[in-house]
């Protein structure tokens, strides 16, 4: 089998979002979730079956059960113990609910979960409350986390950033060290969802997105930092991560399992919804084909889609030309977001290459 580092062989990354149901009712929901399980999501029988190809075609990846809410799915536990059971590098997100007791949490550790991933967006109640938009979560997501530290599970933390949250990141990163978290996820907000429409008041600049970069650069780069610092829809973190490293000399400690090089949309990461349909992740949903009718892995390696995202020289402007496009690529899913053209150059990023742009 090929090394898991060929992107046009196999992804670094699996997402299955099992179930759109959920009991929060954050802003800006990806998946626009709802409290009631859409009907036509995939069976248990589906997908023990897609969990079995994804191990068959594409080894031991790591492999996210997500949603909606996980636990609002009676086989969670099942599917879990197949995708140990078969060698795939299981992990789960659960929401931050009623649902999620101390049992609860003790299930898919039994089950072979080592790592469980929880969302902190503010660093106060009042801002992680209003964003997920039920009272209490901020409390109930420290003892979550805290709970599942002591359980023996490591904890990765996600954080959605916007402008709701921007001035927070330094008071973010302090938490998520006083957790004791392997792993920050920084998610930089994409308009899709319940976010589309709300561009302007919640997508930052382009100009603050570089400085945000630049901060997550100066946290990852501290050496009294204990965790790794990873981005999602912000790839040119990575931009700033690599010029970081090269003026100070400094190298970074990768500190958990990580991708060996720039994961994007459909290159490393391949997203299933929860009925099935095959798309270059949660945030660029565009369907490729579905478990139901399509092979996974044929999707993955050949579809038109899937291919040209693996192709980052083919991207239009800037984004072509940039010498750092093989570890960033700008964000696939924000462009898409806020151009409708998944392979036009970032708009969010202010980085000029050093190649000149040859109109035409």
């Amino acid at each position: 089998m090929r090394p898991v580092a060929d992107f046009n062989h196999a992804p670094f990354i699996v997402i299955w979002e099992v179930t759109r149901a959920c009991d929060l009712a954050c802003r800006h929901c990806r998946a626009e979730a709802a409290p009631i399980a859409d009907p036509h999501e995939l069976t248990t029988v589906e997908g023990l079956r897609l969990l079995s190809r994804v191990r068959e075609e594409f080894g031991p990846v790591l492999f996210v059960l997500t949603g909606g809410d996980p636990l609002k799915r009676a086989d969670l536990h099942a599917l879990i113990r197949h995708g140990t059971a078969i060698g795939l590098r299981m992990t789960v997100t659960p929401s931050v609910t009623p649902l999620l007791t101390s049992e609860a949490l003790g299930q898919p550790h039994a089950s072979g979960i080592r790592r469980v991933a929880m969302s902190l967006d503010g660093a106060d109640a009042q801002t992680h409350d209003h964003f997920r938009g039920v009272e209490g979560t901020f409390r109930r997501t420290l003892w979550a986390l805290e709970t599942a530290r002591h359980l023996g599970m490591e904890i990765q933390i996600n954080s959605t950033v916007s402008r709701h949250n921007l001035t927070q990141v330094e008071q973010l990163a302090k938490a998520v060290g006083w957790l004791n978290a392997t792993l920050w996820s920084v998610f930089i907000l994409v308009p899709t969802g319940r976010a589309v429409g709300d561009d302007q008041a919640v997508v930052p600049s382009a100009v603050e997105h570089e400085l945000l970069y630049r901060r997550l650069a100066n946290i990852a780069l501290d050496p009294t930092t204990t965790f790794d610092v990873k981005t999602t829809a912000g790839q040119p973190y990575y931009r700033v991560l690599a010029q970081e490293r090269a003026r100070r000399g400094v190298a970074v400690a990768t500190r958990s399992l990580r991708a060996p090089r720039g994961v994007n949309d459909g290159n490393g990461f391949c997203f299933i919804s929860h009925t099935g349909d095959i798309c270059p992740s949660g945030f660029l949903p565009l369907t490729a084909g579905n478990v139901r009718t399509h092979d996974v892995a044929q999707v993955y390696r050949h579809h038109e889609l899937f291919m040209r995202l693996r192709q980052p020289h083919t991207f239009s402007g800037k984004c072509g030309v940039c010498e750092f496009n093989d570890r960033c690529g700008g964000s696939r899913s924000r462009t898409y977001g806020l151009t409708g053209d998944p392979f036009a150059s970032d708009p969010t990023c202010v980085y000029q290459p050093k190649v000149a742009i040859v109109p035409g």
